[in-house]
């Protein structure tokens, strides 16, 4: 007999445990309950695979949880268990989609096709991703290029220093994405698989899970059970709803690892070209005055287009982002004529 049976009796005595203690972590909130009730749902799953073991082989291994789950547990304790929810869902831990709570303009779902409705923000989500790119390129080589002018006044140099700054950074900045995004979708798909194979196996405690669920998000429990058992009829949706739901993932939000590399290492050469392009065409100080002025519109600018993300005003973003920019480089220009002047 295979050790699938034994594995997932062990992954429910596992998510049993996290669930008590998550319980004991949230004592007095209304999660204490759904942790508490998702624990005996996890027990009474375990208990179907122990029938299933103890058939074939007569007796059950010891449970001890793993190093990762209690250190999951320690962190949510030292962090708190909604800072810790991206450790907790790589556990399969459920009913984490609680925390998300139900924002202003989007009510809980009270039928099946409000279901996922307004998740969809892979776009807006790209976009603030691309600012932070440009904003990220833009103060990191210009902070480069003004350090390297500060210690040397050969416009070679510089230009050499703010190419190779753009070429690593933006480098490092696709590969940190594309691991990022790819890490992303290997959890989905994993714990999308785990969630197919117990919908197969106990569906009835999988819709039971997801009432739970709902109910503690503040749809009425009658409701509830009504709603989850609908949208179990229909495998697709029930996967895609477990995986929003029990698991906090949403599918939407994950995107294309190569698309997110390519756009980050796009966004990033367009902020660190800003500083660098001067010293493309004139040399001197000349191209480091135009460089500081570029920069420093691009800074404003920047700064005012994440203000769209924040709700305060685009001045108050601009001229923040311009203070904490001319910081850095009036720093860096200060720390590379030191080192210049040291070596000469």
């Amino acid at each position: 007999m295979a050790d699938l049976p034994i594995e997932n009796w062990r992954d429910e005595k596992q998510s049993a445990w996290l669930y008590l203690k998550l319980a004991e972590l949230e004592k007095d909130t209304p999660r204490e309950a759904l942790f508490a009730e998702l624990a005996g749902a996890a027990e009474r799953q375990a208990a179907i695979w122990e029938r299933t073991i103890s058939a074939a082989k007569g007796g059950l291994p010891g449970f001890r949880p793993s190093s990762r789950a209690r250190l999951a547990i320690c962190v949510a304790r030292w962090i708190g268990v909604r800072r810790a929810r991206p450790l907790l869902a790589s556990l399969k831990v459920r009913g984490l989609s609680v925390y998300s709570g139900a924002r202003p303009g989007h009510a809980m779902p009270q039928s099946v096709e409000e279901v996922g409705r307004g998740h969809k923000t892979v776009a807006g989500g790209n976009l603030r991703a691309a600012v932070f790119g440009v904003n990220d390129g833009l103060v990191s080589n210009a902070s480069l290029i003004l350090g390297v002018a500060g210690a040397t006044s050969e416009s070679g140099v510089v230009l050499l220093s703010g190419v190779a700054g753009l070429l690593a950074g933006a480098f490092s900045m696709a590969a940190g994405e594309y691991i990022s995004v790819r890490s992303q979708r290997e959890l989905f798909e994993y714990q999308i698989g785990k969630e197919r194979d117990e919908l197969e196996e106990y569906p009835e405690e999988e819709t039971e899970e997801l009432a739970l669920i709902y109910a503690a998000r503040g749809v009425p429990q009658e409701d509830a059970r009504k709603l989850a058992a609908t949208l179990m009829a229909d495998p697709t949706r029930a996967l895609d709803t477990l995986a929003r739901e029990e698991l906090g993932l949403n599918p939407d939000e994950l995107g294309s690892p190569l698309g997110a590399a390519f756009f980050s290492f796009l966004s990033f050469a367009i902020g660190a070209l800003i500083p660098l392009a001067p010293f493309l065409f004139t040399a001197g100080t000349t191209a480091l005055l135009v460089a500081i002025a570029l920069a420093a519109v691009a800074l404003f600018a920047v700064g005012a287009a994440l203000s769209l993300f924040s709700g305060r005003s685009s001045w108050w973003g601009g001229g923040r982002m311009l203070l904490i920019g001319a910081a850095a480089g009036a720093a860096s220009y200060g720390i590379g004529t030191l080192f210049g002047v040291a070596t000469a």
